[in-house]
């Protein structure tokens, strides 16, 4: 083999880095929520401490007595992720070894917005230097597509059913990111399983940052959304060249840095991918309602100047 050729084959295996989110799991095909976890996990590299609230993540990457996580990873409840968390940094720090390990926290929309909000609250206010993970799929997956507080407008789930007399969740998504900011904490973000080396920046950047980061991650879920599994990443650019899912990055509670839309979509686009928003194209009178939503869409294009 000539020299250039043994030369091109050292750098590429230097350049093939070692998954730390094993495959081999049980996820659904096309699931947004594991893509965005492998790639905060290889993100973050080694030496990391994971603990992870019950969910979707933790069925199908830890079924007994196998695990698809390669570094230190405790399974909590559905609502202390965060509290465990606090729990392992303060044990590193009685013990001297605060810095042979970055600690991360991790949660669904439902562990993180609804149930979990309370301990998440308690480890911002302390101050401990963890980074909070919320993957956002808009509902409680695991149990049977229940809206939680990040389910969007007028979405099909099955405690927000759409019928004679609902179009579907009639409660605007919850701002975790102004929630989270609101504490004073050094660094929110939002992300997109779209971008993903946006994620991995994003995770690099906040495990440099001392005290609590927040990043949340919208992720497309076939299963729940009804939409095709060759379609989450297309789903995923939708939602954020319409405005309805906008991407930036906030330090100590002023945005610095904002994804741009370079080239607008109707919030038609993005609905009419997924099941649950078909009843929005069904039932007479289904135009305002598009109106409303395009509404939040536009709010938020003004509001983050993402155009």
């Amino acid at each position: 083999m000539a020299k250039e050729e043994v030369k091109v084959e050292k750098r590429a295996k230097e350049e093939i880095v070692e998954s730390q989110l094993a495959p081999g799991h049980k996820a659904c095909s096309g699931c947004g929520l594991a893509l965005a976890a492998r790639t905060v996990m290889n993100a973050a590299g080694k030496d990391v401490i994971v603990t992870a609230a019950t969910g979707c993540l933790e069925v199908f990457s830890t079924s007994y007595p196998q695990s698809a996580w390669k570094m230190p990873w405790i399974h909590s409840l559905f609502e202390n992720s965060s509290a465990i968390a606090a729990g392992v940094e303060v044990a590193l720090k009685a013990l001297g070894r605060e810095e042979e390990a970055k600690i991360i926290a991790q949660g669904g929309d439902g562990a993180t917005a609804d149930i979990g909000i309370g301990c998440l609250s308690g480890m911002f206010e302390r101050g401990h230097n963890i980074l909070y993970v919320c993957y956002d799929n808009e509902a409680y997956m695991n149990t049977g597509v229940q809206r939680s507080g990040l389910t969007p407008f007028e979405a099909w789930t099955s405690t927000s059913p759409s019928g004679k007399v609902s179009w579907g969740n009639q409660t605007d998504k919850k701002n975790m990111p102004a929630i989270a900011a609101a504490h004073g904490i050094p660094y929110v973000a939002t992300a997109s399983v779209a971008y993903l080396k946006d994620i991995e920046k994003k995770v690099q950047k906040a495990l440099e940052i001392v005290g609590p980061k927040y990043i949340q991650i919208h992720s497309p879920c076939p299963l729940g959304w009804a939409h095709e599994s060759c379609d989450t990443i297309k789903v995923a650019k939708l939602a954020v060249q319409s405005g309805l899912i906008p991407i930036y990055e906030m330090e100590k509670g002023v945005i610095t840095s904002v994804r741009k839309i370079t080239q607008k979509k109707p919030v038609e686009e993005y609905l009419k991918l997924q099941g649950r928003f078909k009843h929005l194209f069904k039932k007479p009178g289904y135009e305002e309602e598009l109106k409303r939503i395009q509404a939040i869409a536009d709010e938020n294009i003004k509001k983050f100047n993402l155009m």
